[in-house]
């Protein structure tokens, strides 16, 4: 007989990101052909130069248990990427190498936050967000921002959902799912609030900093004064396509850092360890197929903004950065599909895939009913069929 599970198991929500592709994959494996816009991972293969650093690490015995925050030639080469790239001044020490920037962030919540603790979201945000702030008991505070502000949160919205509770402010830029990119200027307005609270701490989640398009990725950790207040997270999955090699990383103030290892050392110790030497030539090496995957982003974003500019009733912005479109579909809330009726994100991207065998992901996921996100790692041709799919769909909605 299976025993009692924990409250906090029972009562932690799925990702609807990989419920979806879940979905999708049970349709394939019946015969549908399903297109997928549904899993924010890039298409592309891990360049050549990062798996062929692997293959020697390999050969070269790197097999073996690895230190809890990473290996040394790793965490000095971060440190140096986030001195010269980033503006952020930090030691090696000050870093710790992570089984991807999920594990990161998961760290984060259970070295910093406990029951009675406020955490605040800027809403749109990312899936797991949420689920990692009600684990460790704490309360998720969300803070929403519409489309017209190209969902961005504004800093008066900030300074008044901050309490006396407040220990984490979660900030993604550039964003999933919305693609947002916080200017320096406004990170500058954030900055400003968060240094009016010294109990206050910024988890900048910075992993799709690699993908911006119009403007340039600024760090919230290298204004002034922001270095003791932000931890800093990354990765290795979206700018260099290492999904699979699970590799993230963070940097924050000493005590901080230590207490993460500390986390980590408890749960799954030192990350893999031939990863880790691959990431050094990831970082030090050629960036030249990171510059041609971003701009074959750029290229899909404007052809998918295009397309979905000529379906009725869709409101789209045009995102700054990453590879999602989180378009705002309201507009079809209360229509039927037969005896259906569409009462929010939920249940249209239910019909999107039973209809049009499309996949995309509800809103509601991310803190916004209103919309739905779709992502942009995948082939033209794909991206194309896609759309017409759901403008089909869409059209028949009464």
């Amino acid at each position: 007989m299976l025993g009692r599970l924990s409250d906090r198991v029972t009562s932690m929500h799925e990702a609807a990101t990989l419920r979806m592709a879940q979905r999708a994959r049970a349709l394939r494996e019946q015969g549908a052909d399903v297109i997928s816009l549904a899993i924010g991972e890039p298409d592309f293969d891990t360049p050549e130069h990062i798996k062929a650093a692997a293959t020697r690490a390999l050969a070269d015995g790197h097999t073996k248990y690895t230190p809890v925050a990473g290996v040394a030639p790793l965490r000095e080469a971060i440190a140096q990427k986030l001195r010269h790239e980033n503006g952020i001044d930090v030691d090696p020490a000050q870093v710790v190498v992570s089984t991807g920037a999920k594990q990161s962030l998961m760290n984060v919540c259970l070295a910093l936050l406990q029951a009675g603790d406020e955490a605040i979201l800027l809403a749109p945000y990312w899936v797991s967000y949420l689920e990692m702030i009600r684990f460790t008991g704490a309360h998720p505070v969300t803070v929403n921002a519409d489309i017209d502000a190209d969902y961005k949160v504004t800093a008066d919205q900030l300074r008044a959902a901050i309490t006396d509770k407040t220990r984490l402010v979660f900030l993604n830029t550039p964003s999933n799912p919305t693609g947002a990119v916080y200017e320096r200027g406004e990170l500058l307005e954030i900055a400003e609030i968060v240094r009016a609270h010294p109990n206050v701490m910024v988890v900048c989640d910075e992993i799709y900093e690699h993908i911006v398009f119009e403007s340039r990725h600024v760090s919230l950790a290298s204004l002034d004064g922001m270095a003791e207040r932000v931890i800093t997270v990354n990765g290795f999955s979206k700018g260099f396509a290492m999904t699979g090699w699970r590799l993230g990383y963070l940097a924050a103030p000493p005590a901080i850092a230590k207490a993460v290892a500390k986390v980590q050392g408890q749960f799954t110790s030192g990350a893999n360890a031939f990863s880790q030497i691959a990431a050094v030539t990831a970082l030090t090496g050629d960036r030249e197929p990171t510059r041609v995957m971003c701009a074959a982003y750029r290229r899909r974003r404007d052809l998918l903004c295009s397309m979905l500019a000529d379906v009725p009733d869709v409101q789209t912005n045009v995102p700054a950065g990453a590879f999602y479109i989180f378009p705002n579909v309201q507009a079809f809330y209360g229509r039927r599909a037969g005896d259906q009726i569409v009462d929010g994100s939920v249940a249209l991207c239910e019909y999107l895939l039973d209809e049009a065998h499309i996949a995309v992901v509800p809103g509601a996921a991310f803190g916004d009913d209103r919309s739905i996100r779709l992502s942009g790692a995948a082939a033209d041709d794909v991206l194309r069929t896609g759309v017409d799919r759901l403008a089909g769909a869409l059209a028949k909605l009464r």
